[in-house]
């Protein structure tokens, strides 16, 4: 038996350090032997919630081809989403998670729904203690004055690191935007050529005339300079 493995993180910190994915990897390992050969491996670093996910479309889709079985390590890995659930099950490639072999289409369902429901718990608990600490006059955070110092560091970090992020990201985008421009074209139609071709800009949004205008603009400073 074939079997395409998925694994997931949901933070980059834990992704770089392979924080989890040890843990996981080991338990498809021992899923797998004695049963088939793994063929391929997929991991995502995204958050539980979200159902864009690039490689788990990677993972079906190397999956449907090979005629192999996706293997995930636990159940929760998938997602805290019933609908993200009844989509993948409904893609028509055989999946199972280590940790429950046995679980049908029926159980997989259920265990998706109480998760989802034990997230929204959580979130609430926890929304709730805090309006409750904040009614008790409790600081919370950055709005303890003893840490303002720690807070405009962290403003000045996060300053320098979106800066750098926002440059990289106009360093790649600037060729195309270059090339079509070559063609003539406006301010207004290469923002619609940029986001018809699925580009975003540095903040994942869409491209207007006026993003356009301070790519170009920034370029032409720094050739100043």
């Amino acid at each position: 038996m074939k079997f395409v493995t998925y694994l997931r993180v949901s933070t980059e910190r834990q992704g770089q350090s392979g924080l989890g994915l040890e843990a996981q990897r080991a338990a498809v390992a021992a899923h797998v032997l004695g049963r088939g050969e793994v063929v391929a491996e997929f991991v995502e670093v995204e958050s539980g919630k979200r159902s864009d996910r690039p490689e788990m479309a990677r993972a079906l889709a190397e999956a449907k081809r090979a005629g192999a079985v996706l293997l995930i390590a636990k159940l929760d890995r998938l997602a805290r989403n019933v609908a993200f659930i009844a989509n993948l099950l409904e893609s028509g490639v055989e999946v199972t998670a280590a940790d429950m072999p046995e679980a049908n289409r029926f159980v997989l369902h259920i265990m998706a729904a109480v998760a989802e429901q034990e997230g929204r718990a959580i979130s609430e608990r926890t929304k709730a203690a805090l309006a409750a600490a904040k009614a008790r006059g409790v600081k919370l955070g950055w709005s303890i004055p003893a840490r303002a110092s720690e807070q405009r560091q962290a403003a000045r970090t996060g300053a320098a690191v979106n800066k750098a992020r926002a440059l990289a990201h106009a360093e790649n985008v600037l060729p195309v935007i270059e090339q079509i421009r070559a063609g003539g074209a406006s301010l207004r139609q290469i923002a619609a050529e940029l986001n018809a071709r699925g580009i975003k800009t540095a903040r994942g949004g869409k491209w207007h005339a006026t993003t356009v205008r301070n790519i170009l603009t920034a370029e032409n400073g720094a050739e100043a300079n």
